[in-house]
């Protein structure tokens, strides 16, 4: 294997992870910035901190990344595979940062590693019961936050209804700074991991290395890569999340940021990838739908979910397309 394949392979994983944190991070800090907790400046750059700090805590995501769709050690082109998927989820990524659509990166990067490995060793090789725990963690996640968010919500609704707006508003906007943080945090420990797990899958593809444990070195610059796409950040996706599904309010912004941070640090634990995109919106939307059905906008948000149906097949699309022409190319 030669090593200029390894390097691209490890330029294009921070590529995609520096991509995630300007394309995922907005979803972190939406409903601060849009409530006016926190400036747009100062927020991006408290959530690239807890970004960092939460890439480098856990690494268990990683290590299903890594193995869960395939087995690196058992694919003839497993460098080439990862290259190719990794072309579908950034082409993916930026496609839906540039029209601000909140859509998920980890359904880009399971969708193109799987029809990646599909285009280039065929079906038999996808680790089905692996791709399925994943499938089923993406999928049961959004719901999961969607009730966390009316649940707290609706109990805030009954805690509060006495007391004056303004004054509840007034305490939450603080609130919403800590919220704001752990929501950074705990989008640090599950994104960042899938760009350190697909870096291993190509080291144990390449025979460098054996296990699927993360090196030291992968895990910082991963967490660097994620950190500094998060001071980038990305206001289109701001906009939509924060003000096109409803009018969040600090006690709205606090109770979503609560419950999405809640399941995806849970995940964390797990050593499950869940979509920080899908949870932060869906939670969103429960906020919202307890504070009045309504007066969430279901148009908006009925297109951002048409995006997360088509993210996994046309991401895995591109990825299949790109090894197609590789395997023209040069085999």
């Amino acid at each position: 294997m030669e090593i200029y394949v390894l390097v691209a392979v490890v330029f294009l994983a921070l590529a995609f992870d520096f991509i995630n944190g300007f394309h995922d991070t907005a979803n972190a800090i939406a409903t601060s910035v849009s409530t006016r907790a926190l400036k747009p400046r100062v927020a991006i750059m408290l959530a690239a901190v807890m970004n960092f700090l939460g890439a480098i805590t856990f690494t268990g995501v990683a290590k299903t990344i890594g193995s869960g769709v395939a087995n690196p050690a058992d694919l003839q082109h497993g460098v080439e595979v990862v290259i190719c998927a990794l072309i579908g989820a950034i082409a993916w990524n930026l496609i839906t940062w540039w029209f601000g659509i909140p859509s998920s990166s980890s359904h880009a990067l399971i969708g193109a590693l799987a029809g990646s490995v599909i285009a280039a060793e065929g079906f038999d090789k996808i680790n089905a019961s692996g791709f399925l725990d994943i499938l089923k963690a993406l999928l049961i996640s959004p719901l999961i936050a969607f009730v966390a968010g009316f649940i707290i919500m609706s109990i805030f609704k009954i805690i509060f209804a006495k007391r004056s707006p303004h004054a509840v508003n007034k305490g939450f906007r603080s609130g919403q700074v800590v919220t704001a943080l752990f929501q950074s945090f705990s989008h640090g420990t599950n994104d960042a991991q899938k760009a350190m797990g697909i870096i291993v899958f190509a080291l144990v593809a390449a025979e460098v290395q054996t296990t699927m444990d993360v090196p030291l070195w992968v895990k910082f610059s991963a967490a660097l890569a994620m950190a500094l796409g998060t001071a980038v950040g990305g206001w289109k996706i701001i906009k939509t999340m924060g003000t096109k599904i409803f009018k969040i309010e600090p006690i709205n912004g606090f109770a979503a940021d609560m419950g999405s941070a809640l399941v995806i640090i849970t995940a964390t634990f797990l050593h499950l990838p869940v979509s920080t995109t899908h949870v932060i919106t869906s939670s969103i939307l429960g906020v919202g739908s307890a504070k009045r059905f309504a007066a969430v906008k279901w148009g908006v948000a009925g297109r951002i979910v048409i995006a997360w149906f088509i993210t996994i097949p046309i991401s895995a699309g591109i990825a299949m397309g790109s090894f197609w022409l590789y395997k023209t190319l040069f085999l």
